[in-house]
């Protein structure tokens, strides 16, 4: 298991520093030491995806937070929380226009020489 949780359900309303503050204190008033707070974002508009991660510093604070905040609501949405899943390799994540260097060519250019 991880100390990094994966939230869904994020309102487009909430921002990185209120998340972190929401997950920082369980409904008991326990404090629980966030590490970091990230709201994934569009690169191209810069708008919330609706979902984010939140680190914490140990282990147990995690699967507390996983337990406690799992269907809470926040800015009017209702939170979906579970441990986060280590990131795939996505593979080369260049341009996927064709490649056109000189000495890729597949043709035989023998019969154009002199």
């Amino acid at each position: 298991m991880s100390n990094k949780l994966f939230v869904g359900g994020i309102s487009w309303n909430t921002d990185e520093e209120s998340l972190k503050a929401f997950f920082s204190v369980t409904p008991e008033g326990k404090e629980l030491k966030v590490v970091s707070a990230k709201i994934i974002t569009d690169r191209e508009t810069g708008r919330s995806k609706g979902f984010g991660f939140v680190e914490y510093e140990t282990e147990e604070d995690a699967k507390e937070a996983q337990m406690m905040f799992d269907g809470k609501e926040l800015d009017g949405r209702t939170l979906r929380v579970d441990f986060a899943q280590p990131q795939q390799d996505r593979g080369d994540r260049g341009s996927s226009r064709p490649s056109f260097r000189r000495d890729d060519r597949s043709r035989d250019d023998s019969q154009y020489a002199a």
